[in-house]
């Protein structure tokens, strides 16, 4: 299991994990059990904006490594998130117009990453991943990453929309990856911008795609229709990167 040196089992376990300011990515409680520990536990989780699944006792067994999970197992974070005003505080820090990546529903930990890698070496200020339907910084992403979680932000939303409009009335601007776009290379990608991508399956989702300025198509010349979302990333991120260098 990709978690498991970050999986927590047992009610007192969680509970002080929670206590203790860890951050609990995915809470899984045995569906259907109300007695009062699973009840401070869905507190804290509540408190902590924790995601809450609720799961058979089956599933939990398999997701068990001591087999003594008492109806709950929690994921913790391997990294501490930081907050949107973070990110925008390190771009001003470093004098330079804020340069996001806001990520929409990818799920696969090696492919966020190797996105927060290309954000590093592009020199973005930080990574914005949603809090549903998308992985969380977990041991695996850390791995890929080969480094980049330690120098670059990582921030949870609740909703990305709402984050691009909230960004949006500080003066950034947001481009995002679509094979229906405009060719990247006749946009204007100057000045404080936000690079949305979205996952390989489904894009960027439509009402994530509606808060977008502009979408960006990649020039294709072969014969399959799509990148890896990662390398889609690494490519628009350089073209970023070129637009403001010059």
């Amino acid at each position: 299991m990709e978690h498991t040196e970050f999986t927590i089992e047992g009610r007192n376990a969680v509970i002080e994990a929670f206590r203790a300011g860890r951050t609990i990515d995915k809470l899984f409680l045995l569906d259907g059990c109300q007695d009062g520990p699973i009840l401070t536990i869905k507190r804290e989780a509540l408190k902590h904006g924790s995601l809450i699944k609720y799961v058979s006792r089956e599933r939990l067994d398999q997701m068990s490594e001591t087999g003594k999970h008492q109806g709950v197992v929690a994921y913790a974070a391997a990294y501490q998130y930081a907050e949107v005003e973070d990110i925008l505080r390190n771009a001003e820090e470093k004098g330079e117009a804020p340069f996001l990546f806001l990520l929409d529903n990818i799920e696969d930990p090696h492919n966020l990453g190797a996105i927060i890698r290309t954000a590093n070496l592009a020199g973005a200020h930080g990574v914005i991943i949603p809090k549903n339907r998308a992985v969380g910084l977990t041991a695996t992403v850390a791995k890929a990453s080969a480094g980049a979680l330690n120098y670059t932000p990582v921030a949870k939303v609740t909703n990305l929309g709402q984050t691009i409009e909230e960004l949006k009335k500080k003066g950034l601007w947001f481009v995002c990856a679509d094979m229906g776009g405009t060719q990247m290379y006749q946009l204007d990608l100057k000045g404080p911008i936000g690079l949305v991508i979205g996952s390989e399956g489904d894009g960027v989702g439509r009402l994530v795609k509606e808060k977008c300025d502009f979408v960006a198509a990649i020039p294709m010349r072969g014969d399959i229709d799509s990148l890896n979302a990662s390398v889609a990333a690494g490519v628009l991120a350089y073209e970023i990167v070129r637009q403001r260098l010059q």
